[in-house]
């Protein structure tokens, strides 16, 4: 096994506003309550922005800057030791400046280098990489490294969508708002978490993008194409099978057995599809570690979550490995942690 080469000291997360369950949300819609949740499965999301007038109550820096806040907060952690920051989003506030720099605005850090990550469902784990990376070259000994998405600014919720195709509105149930981050540092610290192993790889050669979000600019942002479509056909095919393949081979780079886990933390895509890859995944030994059904697909966020209920339930020498699936342009992403 690989000597941990940085240790997570501690977890803060962030989601906006009280959670709105399926009544709520199929009113708003003109849908089937019974609908979201036979298809979906998500009982309840949070969202940034006011869903009866549309106003912008969160943005995404301001998330990601509560979330960093109580992580910072934590025993054990000074703010004054961080060195780096790294975020992870594919929804970022705007396209300069980077939504990171805002967060580290929002936090009083200064003079230290700041990294923004645009991707999806496994920007987290990316950012998660950077920052492993950094505390491994002997260089920093500290860094906070952020995921968040807020999905909601992609969803117009004032439109009519009485017309709206069945792709366009599954988003609409799918999605919510949030963020987390996380302290790494060099040696162990507040919540003793070995950072045993990362895996972030591109797969997607050929492959038609599973989802799509669009960037609209003055010269096109009348289009009248979906800002956000998924190909939800080939995502239900491939997610379960490359969710199997990140499993065996974390536990293969890891020399872990699968009775080795005492957790398991798997995609967190709907309420109804994790359920569906957790039982492909077999792990009976391993408790799950999910939280999906009652954050909504909050992106980046999601990791950051499922490892603030793990820490609850981690005591020395537990093992608990991740495993996530971008189906934007298909990437294998997960990573093992160890109590010590």
């Amino acid at each position: 096994m690989s000597t941990p080469t940085a240790h997570i000291a501690s977890i803060g997360t962030a989601l906006p506003g009280d959670p709105v369950d399926n009544a709520s949300l199929a009113k708003v819609l003109g849908v089937n309550e019974e609908w979201i949740e036979v298809f979906i499965g998500t009982k309840t999301r949070h969202f940034a922005r006011d869903l009866g007038t549309g106003e912008v109550r969160w943005s995404l820096a301001d998330l990601c800057a509560q979330a960093a806040q109580k992580a910072l907060a934590a025993p054990g952690v000074d703010p004054a030791d961080i060195e780096f920051i790294v975020l992870g989003t594919a929804t970022p506030d705007t396209l300069m400046p980077a939504t990171v720099n805002q967060v580290a605005d929002q936090l009083g850090l200064d003079q230290v280098p700041t990294f923004q990550l645009q991707s999806g469902c496994a920007g987290a784990i990316q950012a998660l990489s950077v920052g492993q990376t950094m505390i491994a070259s002997g260089q920093y000994r500290t860094g906070l490294v952020i995921g968040g998405d807020v999905c909601s600014k992609h969803l117009d919720v004032q439109r009519d969508l009485s017309g709206a195709a069945p792709s366009d509105l599954v988003n609409f149930v799918l999605f919510g708002d949030g963020a987390g981050a996380a302290v790494l540092t060099a040696e162990p610290a507040g919540q003793r978490v070995a950072l045993r192993h990362v895996l972030n790889r591109f797969t997607g050669l050929g492959r038609k993008p599973g989802q799509v979000i669009e960037w609209f600019g003055l010269a096109d942002r009348h289009d009248d194409r979906q800002a956000l479509t998924e190909d939800y056909k080939a995502i239900e095919e491939r997610v379960p099978v490359m969710a199997v393949e990140i499993l065996w081979e974390l536990l293969g780079e890891l020399d872990w057995e699968a009775d080795d886990l005492d957790f398991l933390l798997p995609p967190q895509l709907s309420g109804r599809m994790t359920r569906r890859i957790t039982e492909e995944l077999d792990v009976p030994t391993a408790e799950e570690i999910s939280c999906v059904a009652d954050t909504g697909n909050n992106g980046n966020a999601l990791p950051f979550l499922q490892i603030e209920k793990l820490l609850d339930r981690m005591a020395d020498g537990h093992k608990a490995l991740a495993v996530a699936v971008e189906s934007s342009k298909w990437i294998k992403a997960g990573f093992a942690l160890e109590k010590i």
